[in-house]
């Protein structure tokens, strides 16, 4: 009797999802990648659980790492931020309009990793070690050693895809630091200009 091989089980591939555009969520995400954009930290201060009774806990300080950030307009002053549809931050935001976003250095990488984690801890222990100042019009977290603060009020808020657009109008920006340059995220990872 022969020893034969079994025969080599079939592979089946899978092929990528498509859109009816026909681009696949993989390719789109590739080419993406490719464009650098700036790394900040949007903070917002949740509001106390329940505001008339003074022993309800009160609202802890919320903190997401952004890449999707940008100015609208200068007159009024406009930015926006793209957040991810269902996410704490988009959440907090539907409710409460103050926030602020703190534009990190190269140097604060460490942050921008802290806050952008996947199942993180809470955001009251992220926010422990690093310095940071209340901005005088929102109350929310502005980073020590950012390169640029703003505080904003949200004027819009826009559905596209899994990503809801908030527009901010710009109530105090600051320059509080001019060392270094900025922390750049391309190709997946945080990088520094060179």
């Amino acid at each position: 009797m022969l020893n034969t091989p079994a025969a080599p089980a079939s592979i089946t591939v899978t092929p990528a999802a498509r859109h009816a555009e026909g681009v696949s969520n993989d390719e789109f995400r590739a080419a993406m990648s490719r464009l650098a954009a700036g790394v900040v930290l949007v903070t917002a201060v949740e509001p106390p659980l329940d505001p008339d009774a003074p022993e309800a806990p009160a609202g802890e300080d919320v903190g997401m790492t952004a890449t999707a950030f940008l100015s609208v307009s200068l007159d009024p002053p406009l930015v926006l931020v793209s957040l991810r549809t269902g996410s704490r931050m988009d959440e907090l935001l539907e409710e409460q309009p103050l926030w602020a976003v703190s534009v990190l250095s190269e140097s604060q990488r460490h942050i921008a990793g802290r806050f952008s984690m996947k199942g993180r801890v809470s955001d009251r222990l992220l926010f422990a070690d690093i310095p940071y100042r209340r901005g005088e019009y929102t109350g929310a977290p502005l980073v020590g050693g950012a390169l640029a603060t703003l505080e904003c009020r949200t004027e819009q808020r826009v559905e596209a895809g899994d990503h809801t657009l908030v527009i901010g109008r710009v109530t105090t920006a600051a320059v509080p630091s001019a060392e270094g340059g900025p922390l750049t995220y391309f190709r997946g990872r945080y990088r520094q200009l060179s």
